[in-house]
């Protein structure tokens, strides 16, 4: 991929401009290394939730590698003259991953979700890639830090039961700032290689949400799809009109970073 620049900050958070390609062979590499690495996979509310946390920000930019899932940050970055060249999602990544995964025959762990969607997850990709091992399973309905209640000893047990499962991948689905953080103060704990934050991958991956159609996708208006779909996302989906009048009106929201 020929670009001039390997990242851009946006509103203070380290944003790559990648490609999926780049992001799988950069994941791809990790894993054969065995070099542990946290993935981060931010819309326009999580950017904007980070700019108002600080903490939550340094969270997203100590990751080694945050992919543009939104629209939302795609559009600002043309408009603020930085653009990123691709929109790189956290669904297809995850994906993507899994179907390397199988080729590699490197073992993934879910976690997150209600009772029964991870399991649910793992049977629909057995189904899909015969050959993936997954290593284990578990529900987010336990006393964590993601719910205030860090250092439980359930929490304790699910973190042994990861690293005794050998999993080579693990995908954290808390929802957004939960795993983030989670991942952030346990990765050292952890034995996976490839950590990722994906919300609600998993309930994708069960077949229990519909994403958008493909035409929904080519255009960035997933938004739109699940607006119509569940139009009690409205007040979250008004955080994207004021996202883009933010990089129509403040300069420097996002900035070139070459390094």
């Amino acid at each position: 991929m020929n670009k001039s620049y390997q990242a851009v900050r946006i509103l203070g958070t380290r944003v790559q401009n990648t490609s999926e390609k780049e992001t799988l062979d950069v994941l791809e590499s990790a894993l054969v290394e065995k070099r542990q690495m946290a993935i981060f996979t931010p819309n326009t509310e999580m950017i904007m939730a980070a700019w108002k946390d600080q903490a939550f920000r340094d969270i997203l930019n100590r990751a080694e590698w945050v992919i543009p899932d939104g629209i939302g940050l795609i559009h600002a970055a043309r408009i603020q003259k930085k653009p990123i060249e691709n929109r790189v999602t956290g669904f297809d990544t995850s994906v993507s991953l899994l179907e390397m995964a199988a080729r590699l025959d490197k073992s993934v762990f879910f976690l997150g979700g209600a009772v029964g969607v991870a399991e649910q997850a793992a049977e629909e990709m057995q189904k899909s890639l015969p050959t993936l091992r997954i290593a284990g399973t578990h529900h987010g309905y336990f006393p964590g830090l993601h719910i205030g209640k860090g250092g439980s000893p359930e929490e304790n047990q699910v973190i042994e039961m990861i690293n005794a499962s050998g999993a080579e991948i693990l995908f954290v689905g808390f929802g957004m700032k939960k795993q983030e953080r989670w991942i952030d103060t346990y990765r050292n704990r952890l034995n996976p290689t490839i950590l990722i934050g994906n919300g609600g991958t998993l309930d994708g991956l069960a077949g229990l949400v519909q994403r958008a159609p493909e035409i929904y996708q080519r255009l960035g208006l997933e938004w739109l799809y699940r607006l119509a779909k569940q139009p009690s996302r409205i007040g979250r989906q008004l955080v994207l009109p004021h996202f883009l009048w933010l990089a129509l009106v403040k300069p420097g929201m996002v900035e070139i970073e070459k390094s």
